[in-house]
């Protein structure tokens, strides 16, 4: 059994170093526990300096934190200490990433902090929206219900980006398979056809039109033209990325995607329902008002929306109400400053913002429908167009080849 040197605190708030047999940490901490120690650092002896392990995924993905946070809820309501629930949770944990935060979490509220502060540790888990809101339960003893709000939160947003990632999944696809399709029809199947073609060919004869586009279109695709273009797209790909990071390019890309037809006009759905759900969260939670369009402004993926919420601010920060900075903005729809100035006038706009969320993601949703509806007959048209219109091409020579045969047999 291994040898522990530790440090902890007793009763008494005195620092109390020493060593103990354990099978592990765990169980070390449970031992001093019992001498009425909390554990601050601990170590195997004669293995001090820590060996990182490597594979392990350093992430939380955004379904298992929603889990922790309903399962949190669930166990403060029930009335178990926080140590408890901490120490419960982090057991059962699946991702060591997550179950060592949590472990973490534990300690830190074990030896005196608040939970706001603990959690403020781990930002790669931990956001400002979840730190803020869980501050917000702490002050106002509503620990349980703002979890849950937490959790319901959470969870509304993964379903709007899990339906968004499956509209795109479908077309994605479908366009990868036309171009591994036409790309080896180009490259494998019309360079065979071509040497025939050559063979049968007599003196002063040429190919139809067609044909020869085909196959220009094909030794291009086969040669350095292909390996040319390929590394045009990734170098456009990355130069794209690194353009992004910006605040110019991200400014510019941000503002097209907002225009561009169609996408353009989901993606602003997607904004306007993440923030009236965010926003509406978190004064529902009490958390001040210009706090809060801080917090939704950095969690908003859009900078112009990100911009529009900050001048928003500044106008409430300035004594305006509301609604008048927002509807100077330009960015949102008309009908969600009417619905915000209803719900600031009526003293409830926690409350309407959230029926503007429940709207928006409905309308995402639909929208989303309504563009796989269109895209699912326009990709196969263009499918069939494309490989119609090459299958015809090579048929071409066939059909005059037979031509002659047969004028040649009369």
């Amino acid at each position: 059994m291994p040898t522990y040197v530790f440090k902890g605190r007793n009763r008494l708030n005195e620092l109390i170093a020493g060593e103990r047999e354990a099978s592990s940490q765990d169980e070390l901490r449970a031992l001093l526990r019992r001498e009425q120690i909390i554990l601050t650092q601990a170590s195997e002896k004669g293995r001090e300096i820590a060996i990182p392990k490597l594979g392990r995924r350093k992430k939380v993905k955004a379904k298992e934190l929603a889990v922790f946070t309903r399962q949190f809820s669930v166990m403060i309501d029930a009335g178990l200490p926080l140590v408890q629930c901490l120490d419960i949770l982090a057991e059962q944990q699946q991702n060591h990433f997550f179950k060592d935060v949590l472990r973490e979490v534990r300690q830190s509220v074990e030896e005196g902090s608040t939970l706001f502060a603990a959690l403020e540790k781990h930002p790669k888990v931990f956001d400002n929206l979840y730190t803020h809101m869980v501050e917000a339960g702490e002050t106002g003893g509503v620990l349980d219900l703002i979890l849950q709000r937490l959790a319901t939160l959470i969870e509304k947003v993964v379903k709007l980006k899990r339906s968004i990632i499956s509209a795109s999944i479908y077309p994605a696809a479908v366009i990868a398979v036309a171009i591994g399709a036409i790309a080896v029809i180009m490259v494998v199947v019309i360079p065979q056809f071509e040497q025939i073609f050559l063979g049968l060919l007599g003196p002063g004869e040429a190919l139809p039109l067609p044909t020869r586009i085909v196959m220009s279109i094909s030794g291009f695709i086969a040669g350095w033209g292909g390996i040319a273009t390929l590394i045009t797209l990734i170098g456009t790909a990355v130069g794209l990325k690194f353009y992004y990071r910006t605040p110019k390019g991200r400014w510019n890309i941000d503002a097209l995607t907002l225009k561009m037809p169609i996408i353009g006009s989901i993606l602003r759905k997607v904004a306007v329902a993440r923030f009236a759900r965010i926003l509406s969260t978190l004064l529902s939670s009490g958390v001040p008002i210009l706090q809060s369009l801080d917090i939704t402004a950095k969690t908003a993926g859009n900078i112009i929306i990100e911009d529009a919420i900050l001048k928003v601010r500044a106008g409430v920060e300035r004594g305006e109400n509301f609604v008048d900075p927002l509807k100077a903005t330009n960015v949102f729809p008309h009908m969600v400053g009417q619905m915000i100035g209803v719900g600031e006038q009526t003293g409830a706009l926690d409350a309407m913002l959230g029926k503007i969320a429940d709207f928006y993601e409905e309308e995402v949703d639909t929208a989303i429908a309504d563009l796989l509806a269109m895209i699912e007959p326009a990709l196969i048209a263009f499918l069939g167009v494309t490989i119609g219109s090459i299958v015809i091409a090579m048929y071409l020579p066939l059909f005059s080849l037979i031509g002659k045969l047969a004028g040649g047999a009369k």
